[in-house]
């Protein structure tokens, strides 16, 4: 298990009512699930069309389950934007 930063951007910002938090996972989708149990409701929603990135890295269609967490690693929770 790591200790990160998971940070929402946007809408995930406002559903969540926090720019950040700590995540303690092993997985991108521990993290989700902690995300989830914390912030029931508008978040869940928004995480549904979300995109992340770990460590800077572009997740893209990888399964969550799949995603290895680093100590000290952070993971960016990016939903769609308008514009350009």
């Amino acid at each position: 298990m790591a200790a990160g930063t998971i940070r929402y951007w946007a809408a995930a910002k406002a559903a969540a009512g926090t720019a950040e938090e700590p995540y303690a996972a092993g997985t991108l989708a521990e993290a989700l699930d902690g995300v989830r149990e914390r912030h029931p409701g508008e978040l869940t929603r928004v995480l549904l069309r979300c995109s992340f990135l770990v460590d800077g890295n572009p997740v893209g269609t990888r399964g969550h389950e799949t995603v290895r967490l680093a100590e000290g690693g952070t993971v960016e929770v990016l939903p769609p934007f308008a514009g350009g």
